[in-house]
């Protein structure tokens, strides 16, 4: 003996996962809509540009931006550190004099986008010829080469000289894992490299 549903209860059953349905659409929707504002992708060609001519992911160079700046030229540190990528001068100087550049820009340049990009990532290729570890040239980018240096050379921060297994500044740590995480969304959400 087969029992027979009403066809009201069918239908209701239908509406309801037509509903549901729906609504994972939207919350798909919208969270693809967060993200797109949350991690926004400008000056793709200078990124593209100065990946190729320095052997940088250009997911790499948009998570830093956006971990760095937000996608704002004209960002200013606490530290004094400048535009998209946040070079302090000295930094800047730096990555000019490696360069050989004999006339150099002072920090105003830095607001200008492309000047940031091509030296911020000039200044990763220059840490990653440094530190032989991903995440420990990363935590030279934020803190600094010298802090990183002395942080390998310590036996509670780093077993073998080359990766940091405790980062002690907290801001650095937490930087290295946003970069990171940026970097995943990057590759997922604009399919960057």
């Amino acid at each position: 003996m087969t029992v027979k549903r009403p066809r009201h209860l069918v239908l209701i059953i239908l509406l309801i996962i037509a509903i549901l349905a729906g609504m994972v659409i939207l919350l798909i929707h919208s969270y693809r809509q967060y993200l797109l504002t949350a991690y926004p992708l400008e000056y793709e060609e200078l990124i593209e540009k100065y990946s190729q001519e320095y052997g940088i992911t250009p997911s790499l160079i948009a998570a830093i931006i956006c971990t760095e700046s937000h996608f704002r030229p004209e960002a200013v540190s606490s530290a004094g550190a400048v535009g998209l990528m946040q070079l302090t001068p000295e930094t800047f100087h730096w990555a000019q004099r490696r360069a050989g550049i004999k006339d150099r820009q002072d920090q105003t340049a830095l607001t200008d986008p492309e000047t940031s990009i091509r030296f911020g990532t000039y200044t990763l290729l220059l840490l990653y010829q440094q530190f032989e570890h991903h995440d420990t040239a990363l935590a030279a980018y934020n803190a600094g080469q010298g802090r990183v240096h002395g942080w390998l050379k310590d036996p509670t921060h780093s077993a073998d000289g080359v990766t940091l297994q405790h980062i002690p500044y907290k801001e650095t740590e937490q930087y290295v894992k946003r970069v990171k995480k940026a970097q995943t969304i990057y590759r997922t959400l604009y399919d960057l490299d």
